[in-house]
């Protein structure tokens, strides 16, 4: 095992746990009264794609630690919940499993090869940065332009929002 990937997965679990938070905020942020809402008929509806970022956390952990990717895996406690107000408490439920069950992994782990979609293969650390992490932020960039089309005006995440922007722009006196 060497020092850099013992701290390479500290380092993901850390970040991890940061996107967590602000997906949980952006969450919490949803319209409540907008669940339904599709800005167009072929995709998913607001509380869709906000289940969606718990299903990524959720399946791709449970993969990861079974060692076999099925999209028809049956991942323990997904169900979608039908409220908006149920979304961030479900995320967060389902990502501290999905935090414990990926806790087992060992350094040594993140260069290990794993079958993945379409016959294909991927290497544990790029499942964990690429398919999984990345492919939550995607989503969830998705869902903060959509909270706003229902709306909403969905939290800052790596700078503050417009509202936010203009509040302390007030409270300055700008």
């Amino acid at each position: 095992m060497s020092p850099s990937s013992s701290r390479e997965l500290e380092t993901f679990f850390a970040t991890w746990e940061q996107e967590a938070k602000r997906t949980t905020r952006l969450l919490a942020s949803l319209p409540l009264d907008r669940y339904d809402f599709r800005p167009d008929e072929g995709g998913r509806s607001l509380g869709e794609l906000a289940w969606h970022l718990a299903e990524i956390d959720g399946w791709f952990s449970h993969c990861i630690t079974t060692g076999e990717f099925r999209r028809d895996a049956k991942v323990p406690d997904m169900e979608r919940p039908r409220a908006v107000e149920a979304l961030a408490p479900g995320y967060e439920r389902v990502h501290r499993a999905a935090v414990e069950r990926l806790r087992a992994l060992k350094p040594e782990d993140l260069d290990r090869s794993m079958p993945f979609m379409g016959g294909t293969t991927m290497v544990i650390r790029d499942l964990l940065w690429y398919a999984m992490l990345h492919h939550a932020i995607h989503h969830r960039g998705q869902l903060t332009l959509m909270c706003r089309l229902a709306g909403g005006k969905g939290p800052g995440m790596y700078g503050p929002s417009r509202e936010e922007t203009a509040a302390m722009r007030a409270k300055a006196g700008a």
